[in-house]
């Protein structure tokens, strides 16, 4: 994956985590397949994980978030 330029459409890739942006793109992925998928067994499992990887998402920003408050008060 290449870095981002100056002027690029997503302003805040330098404040999300690489990992959190991973987990939103496996997220977007599982949505779209829930919806492929429109309500057959597959649907409850898509929708599962999409959950899952958002969940896996914010927590990987908040620990982002909580390392960088330590930085600052050490």
């Amino acid at each position: 994956m290449t870095e981002k330029t100056t002027g690029s459409k997503m302003p805040f890739d330098k404040c999300i985590p690489p990992e959190a942006r991973e987990h939103f793109r496996a997220a977007r992925k599982e949505i779209h397949q829930s919806v492929e998928a429109f309500l057959p067994p597959e649907f409850a499992e898509h929708r599962h994980n999409a959950r899952k990887e958002v969940l896996l998402a914010w927590r990987s920003m908040i620990d982002q978030t909580l390392q960088q408050m330590e930085k600052t008060t050490h």
